[in-house]
């Protein structure tokens, strides 16, 4: 009688053991993807559509080609440049943006009048 009763026991902890759920670890992946193919800017912020001309400012464009916004920015720590907040969609903005293959329009910079400074990660100052 005590073999079986030692039996039962062995034969209910097994299934308790085998019925369990198993144990699962948490993972956490964040996949943002390679930068959208734009003729120049991007707001920084998702979903990082092209910006119009005049939106970004000068210091944002080095020898013309421009440095960047959004998450794939990797410029300097502290940088802030001027943007024109009239050509954001979150201020009312609903003319034409520039769609992958156009091509930068060569106008120059320097009647640009930012009212807006960002870090091109998507802070204000």
């Amino acid at each position: 009688m005590r073999i079986l009763k030692y039996l039962c026991l062995l034969t209910a902890a097994s299934c308790l053991f085998i019925l369990s759920p198993a144990r699962s670890h948490a993972q956490v992946a964040v996949t943002i993807g390679p930068a959208p193919v734009c003729p120049y800017g991007y707001y920084d912020y998702a979903p990082y559509a092209c910006a119009p001309y005049g939106y970004y400012g000068p210091e944002w464009f080095v020898g013309g080609v421009f440095i960047g916004a959004g998450p794939w920015y990797h410029g300097p720590a502290h940088f802030y440049g001027h943007v024109d907040n009239h050509f954001d969609p979150h201020h009312g903005y609903h003319g034409p943006t520039p769609q992958p293959g156009d091509h930068a329009e060569a106008h120059s910079h320097s009647s640009f009048h930012g009212n807006e400074m960002r870090d091109g990660r998507g802070h204000t100052k």
